[in-house]
């Protein structure tokens, strides 16, 4: 009887020691779901008062010479991989009736006036030259070279984070024709690397070949342009030749600058320092 009544004790305190230790289970799991709900609860509340991050504004870029044989391919190209672009020029708004034009904002001024562009530079991240001419020596020194220059001091006062410059390559003797181009346009080179050393870009092309509008006539300058381009580009040998060498150097498409310009003055990867017509083509494809 004693053993009957002793198993019952013992199977009564077993069943109370269980039901007690479910219930204490029961509580701490209701108390850990309960605090992890409130961490929940914290990190959303903590989500809601973050502010929200602005996207990064839309590039700026300062295109002189803009409305030219090489700006408006610049500006187009530019406007397609949905750049801010703006020209300056002596004469304004291209005469371009494209639809495209429409999306550039064209400003009149004269590089020789320094005062003239900088508040142009305002909000600027990059800049590209195109700005040259020819005529007599002291006049191509002052277009290539005078005008050029004053644009890279004033970008560099305004903080414009790179300026890509078209230059010319070395033609051999035609540089001592040309003596005030070739003068002009080094000096330019010159004052782009001291003023700009990790975000200038100076472009050498040779000849450079496309559709060029003059007045209201469209010469097809890729006749002789492109065939040309196709079989120099894999002479690179016979530039080395004494005197005529340089003659030889490949011509290059205009739209093959526009994308090499774009990109030397926007993408920050982009090295600094001079590229020349076999790296122009090289980076256009």
């Amino acid at each position: 009887m004693k053993t009957i009544v002793s198993r019952l004790l013992h199977s009564h305190t077993q069943a109370s020691l269980q039901r007690l230790y479910t219930m204490a289970l029961s509580r701490n799991g209701r108390l850990l779901s309960t605090d992890s709900n409130r961490k929940n609860d914290s990190f959303k509340a903590e989500e809601a008062e973050m502010p929200d991050v602005k996207s990064p504004s839309v590039e700026k870029l300062l295109v002189l010479g803009g409305n030219g044989f090489v700006g408006t391919h610049i500006c187009r190209e530019a406007l397609e991989r949905g750049l801010t672009v703006s020209s300056l020029s002596r004469s304004g708004r291209s005469s371009l009736q494209d639809s495209w034009a429409d999306n550039v904002v064209w400003h009149q001024g004269n590089l020789l006036s320094p005062d003239s562009l900088k508040h142009k530079l305002t909000g600027v991240d990059s800049v590209i030259s195109c700005v040259g001419g020819f005529g007599s020596n002291s006049h191509m020194y002052k277009i290539n070279g005078t005008a050029n220059i004053n644009a890279v001091r004033a970008a560099a006062e305004q903080g414009v984070k790179r300026f890509a410059y078209l230059s010319a390559a070395d033609l051999g003797f035609i540089n001592y024709i040309l003596q005030g181009y070739y003068e002009g346009k080094r000096a330019t080179e010159k004052e782009l690397t001291t003023k700009l050393p990790y975000g200038g870009v100076i472009l050498r092309p040779g000849f450079i070949h496309g559709t060029r509008r003059v007045g209201k006539m469209k010469l097809p300058l890729s006749i002789i342009g492109a065939p040309l381009e196709m079989i120099l580009q894999h002479a690179k040998l016979l530039t080395k030749i004494p005197l005529i060498g340089p003659l030889f150097i490949p011509p290059v498409s205009v739209t093959s600058v526009a994308k090499v310009a774009v990109t030397a003055a926007t993408d920050s990867a982009f090295p600094p320092g001079i590229v020349d017509v076999y790296s122009i083509l090289q980076h256009s494809q």
